[in-house]
This record gives C-alpha cells, structure tokens and sequence, in this order.
C-alpha cells in the first residue's frame, strides 16, 4: 500500500469563497499583445496592483514587487490596475509614459472610470489582491510593506502555490507581459536641471539613471555619472542642489543629488566626476524608525528635491515618500526632520505641526522655502517656523484656474522657482503648464501651455529653463502670460457615502501566515484619524490603540477623512522572530446623505470576505 500525503487546507478554508470580478477598464491594456481576462488565465495565480501614477506609496510597491515577480516568475501573473485620482492620470499616453519612467514590467489595465476599483471595493492607493487559480479573491492588503520577500503577499503565495500544486490546478510557465517599444532619445524622461558656477547645465537624466552635464547651450554633453544601469549607482535621480564653494571645499563634493527612488542623497564632485553616497543607507525609511541621525546610517525615503537655504545653513530635502521636509548639514554629516508629522494632507502651522503632501520642488528666497504639495496641488512656503499655503485647499482640489490665489487651481506640480521679480514659476506637471504666481498681488496666471509634463523649473541668465519630462527635453520657455478661466475637472474618485452622526470606523487586519500580533510591549495597534475640515469630526479625532473607532460626523459638512493604521506582527513559532511594523493611510472623501450608512470598514491586510470585495 502506498501511503498518501495528507490533502492540504486550502487559504481562505472555512470562509466563505469570493469569485475575483472581470477585469475591465475603457482604455485597454498596455504592455501585453492582446487583452487579459482572469477567465483566460484560469490556472495561474494572478496579483492585481491597483495603483496610480502620481502615488509615491504606489511607486513603492512597484518597487517591492521586483523581487516578488522574479521570485515566482513561473507561478505568478502581476497585473496593474490603473485607477487614477488626477484628470491627467486618465490619458492614455500619460499612462504609458509613466510606467516607462517606472520601470513596470507587466501588463497594465488602462481604467480610467475606475470600474474594476469599484469592483473589488478597493479604498486606498495602493492595494494588492490575490487571486488563486480557480479564481477566487484569497488575500487583499492596502498599502506598502505587505509584497516584500516575506510579507504577507509572500506568504499568502507560498500556501496558494502549494495547494494549487498539490490539487493539481496549478499553471505555470511565463506571463503576458510584452515589452513596449523604446524611442531612442539622449535624455530619457529628465527630472531636474541645475547650472553649475562654471555655467555649464546638470540634468537629472532620470529614464537612464545618470546624471548629465551640458554646456550652457543645453545640447552639447560633457560627461555623466552612473553607469545607465538601475541602481548602479543611481535609481531614478531628480532634483540637484548646489553647495555654496566654501561648505563644497569642506565636504568635498558640489552638488547634492536626490536618488529618488534609490532613497539616498549622493555629493557629485565636479572637479573629479566622482559621486559618492552622502545620505541614506538604500533601505526604505519605514514608520517607527528616527528621521534623525548620522546621515549615512539614516533611512530615507524617496527624496524628490533638495536645496541649499541659506537662512537655515543647510540643505532641505523634500522628503515625498513620507511626506515631511528634511534638513542635511553637509559639515556634520547628519539628517534631521524638519517639517511635516508623515501625516498626508494640507494643514499650515508650527513645522512639528503641520500636514504635507509628496512634497516635490524646492526654491529657497531669503527666509522663505517655497515648496509644492504634488497630492494637495498646492504651492506653499515656509518662513519664521511656520508652514504657509498660497494655492492649494486639499487633496482632491484640482485643476487650471487662473486668478486670485484663494481661487486658482493647480494640478498635481512638481517643480517651483523663483524668478528676478520676486513671483515664482511652478511647473504645473498635470496641467502639463508652466504657471506665474506673484506673492505681491495674490494672481495666478499661466506662462505657458502643452508641456509635456513639465518636473521641473530653472532660472538661467535671464531664461526659464523647462525640464519637460515626457517629452523627454530641456528648453526655454517663451516670456508670455495669458489668463485662463478654467475649472475644477471632475474629481475621478467617487466620495463614499455615509450618514450624518454617529458611524463606526473599523479597520481590519489579519496578520499575515505564520505571524501574529506582537503585544509583548504593548498594544501591536494604533489608530490615527483626523478630516478636513476639522469640523467634519464632531467626536473620534485623535490616537487610539484600537482598530475600531466610534465617529460622530457633522451634518451638512463633506470633506475628507484622513485614517491611519499602524500594526506590528512577529513571526510565530520561530527562536529568533522576524517582525514587520506595517502602515496604511486612507485619504477617504465622504459625502454625507441622511440614511446613509453609518459603518466604514477598511480593509488594511488578510483574506477577502464577501462584503469586502
């Protein structure tokens, strides 16, 4: 008789099944031959990021899942989703150009009214669901942290393969991925520019990771650094930031360097070409861990800008991934915090105080910082140890309107600069425009239009300098203003709706396979959850422990809610456990209906249930 191996219990096992919705989105797929449906690829286990282009958390994942698809190559199809929040992030071609920025590799669904986000009930940018070979939802997380080697995702992988496997209903072999088309350009989706004191131009070569130097003429090269290849020595450069000559002769490099999605600054000598890390350790900046510290021995998190501020005598970084400004001193080798809470949102005040969003560019004036908020479409200063806002009223306030500041709109801007007179040019990415914003006057107006997608602005001898990203060139921009009336676009995303008064907020989170909460030093949770307006909360503002929150919303006030969840899980059962502390933030637009529901479940991580896909 030959024995038989025990039959292995299926993930998800005494819950009730899920089947995954169809796939379908208006703008069709990129990266793939023909248009993927889950029924055509019955057998394979398939992962769905649902994502957006503009989302520096969403660009995290993509980076968690290199190693995730090169690990189950043959066993896992990845498929993005795309769900834009922005009017631009709806345009194909926008599409397409961001995941070649990004490096995606696999196929995207172009889904532009956001049918399959409502679908599978999705809340938050971004969010991972899993699907087993039969088809159905097995494990869903919001978030980063969960598709890392390991994580959740990981794990959960691990038992679908091995029951697929051992029920024989596995596929394997290799995915629909089809790599598009490249044009070839000498800058490939360029990110920032800087002049030199020698008059020659540096621009963050950020599609071929280098960075390269021009003669004033913005054509002729004269060297690189980096190699061309991710992550050797640069990964996605952006903003570049010039030392005064007696701080760069101490330290021994000119140039500070932002390796966005390196998560590292880099000194880059001009007299050697030589580049060396300054700052950051390479590891993502995670929740729980010091902003401050020895430079080198600090994580960071996708550094976007960085500029030498005079008043301060150091070097801000604009810190997107966690939504903070940072503070380099180049002399004492260290990174401190300087503004912002990691909380995302738009609230002025003490800097230990106030909320930011993806802070991008960078311009210093005197005691004044400018800065943009690329998810408030919000241009902002800081002076006298505050943060301030000129445009810009909240996360899903957007457009191109010209006029009185309390009035005019941007659209998702990345770059800012300040010019002879004192007004600041801002390269308004979305609205693929370059805008004029006089602090004198209080107006708006735009300098120019159809740039494709402009990152970043540069004052060069009596020139504006356009780093037009897309269209993968520099140029100067024409010295023409015109008003524009324009309007709000639609917001894409529909606000959910709830009742007026008291609502139960949950947020559920089974730890992943093999782990369990760690309450060894206290409660493993933590619930963060504020809105805008402040008003809208009545009761249940604050921080909390639990996971489940008693609101009282105010009658008459829509507006946002800003949720944050923090958890830590160990691994079970092991000498030496590995433990993770996970984040999630939701940025929920609610309208409030008599009638409406009066519960709120956000799903941070764990299997799928019928009411949450």
């Amino acid at each position: 008789m030959t024995a038989t191996a025990p039959r292995r219990r299926a993930p998800g096992a005494g819950r009730a099944r899920v089947r995954a919705p169809e796939l379908t989105g208006s703008g069709g797929w990129i990266h793939t031959a023909e248009p993927i449906t889950l029924a055509g690829l019955g057998g394979r286990v398939v992962l769905l990021d649902f994502w957006t282009s503009g989302c520096i958390n969403c660009l995290h994942v993509l980076e968690e899942l290199r190693p995730l698809e090169a690990r189950w190559a043959q066993e896992l199809v990845v498929l993005g989703v795309h769900s834009p929040k922005f009017a631009h992030e709806a345009d194909h071609d926008a599409l397409a150009a961001a995941a070649a920025r990004h490096g995606v590799h696999h196929p995207v669904l172009d889904d532009p009214e956001l049918r399959t986000w409502d679908a599978y009930n999705v809340k938050a940018w971004p969010t991972l669901v899993l699907v087993d070979p039969e088809g159905y939802v097995v494990h869903v997380a919001a978030g980063e942290g969960h598709a890392g080697i390991g994580g959740a995702i990981d794990r959960a992988l691990t038992e679908v393969v091995a029951d697929a496997t051992a029920r024989g209903t596995l596929r394997t072999g290799d995915g629909p991925y089809r790599a598009p088309a490249t044009t070839g350009t000498p800058r490939r989706f360029p990110s920032a520019a800087l002049a030199t004191r020698t008059g020659t131009v540096l621009v963050s070569d950020a599609g071929h990771h280098q960075v390269v130097e021009l003669e004033a003429d913005g054509v002729t090269e004269l060297r690189r650094w980096g190699t061309g290849t991710r992550g050797a020595p640069f990964t996605e450069p952006a903003g570049m930031t010039l030392l005064p000559a007696a701080v760069a002769a101490a330290v021994g490099y000119d140039v500070v360097l932002a390796d966005t999605a390196g998560h590292q600054l880099h000194g880059l000598s001009l007299a050697t070409g030589t580049s060396r890390v300054v700052a950051g350790t390479g590891d993502q900046w995670r929740h729980g861990a010091s902003s401050d510290g020895p430079a080198a021995a600090t994580a960071l998190t996708s550094p976007w800008d960085v500029e030498w501020w005079p008043a301060l005598g150091e070097v801000v970084v604009a810190m997107a991934g966690n939504h903070t400004l940072g503070a380099l001193d180049p002399a004492a080798g260290t990174v401190r915090r300087l503004a912002g809470t990691t909380v995302e949102g738009l609230l002025d005040g003490p800097l230990a105080e106030a909320f930011l969003a993806q802070p991008s560019g960078l311009a210093a004036e005197g005691d004044r910082l400018w800065f943009v908020d690329a998810e408030t479409s919000a241009l902002r200063w800081l002076e006298a140890g505050r943060a301030h806002t000129a445009i810009g009223t909240g996360l899903f306030d957007f457009g191109h309107r010209d006029g009185p500041a309390e009035q005019a709109l941007l659209q998702h801007p990345l770059g800012v600069a300040v010019l002879a007179d004192g007004s600041v040019a801002v390269a308004d990415t979305y609205n693929r425009a370059v805008r004029r914003y006089d602090p004198a006057t209080g107006l708006l107006s735009t300098l120019a239009r159809d740039v494709d997608e402009p990152h970043a602005v540069l004052v060069l001898g009596g020139e504006l300098l356009v780093v037009a990203s897309a269209g993968h060139e520099v140029h100067a921009l024409p010295a023409r203003r015109e008003l524009v009336h324009g309007s709000a676009p639609p917001v894409v995303r529909p606000p959910s709706q709830l009742s007026p008064g008291p609502v139960r907020l949950g947020v559920v989170l089974t730890p992943p396979p093999g782990t369990h909460l760690d309450e060894r030093e206290g409660p493993a949770t933590r619930l963060e959850v504020s809105a805008t307006p402040p008003g809208l909360l009545v009761e249940g503002a604050g921080t909390g422990t639990g996971l489940v929150r008693e609101l009282v919303l105010a009658a008459g006030t829509d507006g946002v809610l800003h949720v944050s969840a923090r958890a830590a899980a160990c691994d079970t059962g092991v000498e030496n456990p590995v433990c993770q502390v996970v984040r999630q933030e939701w940025e929920v637009p609610l309208r409030l209906v008599e009638d409406g529901p009066r519960t709120l479940e956000l799903l941070m991580g764990g299997p799928a249930g019928p009411e949450r896909v």
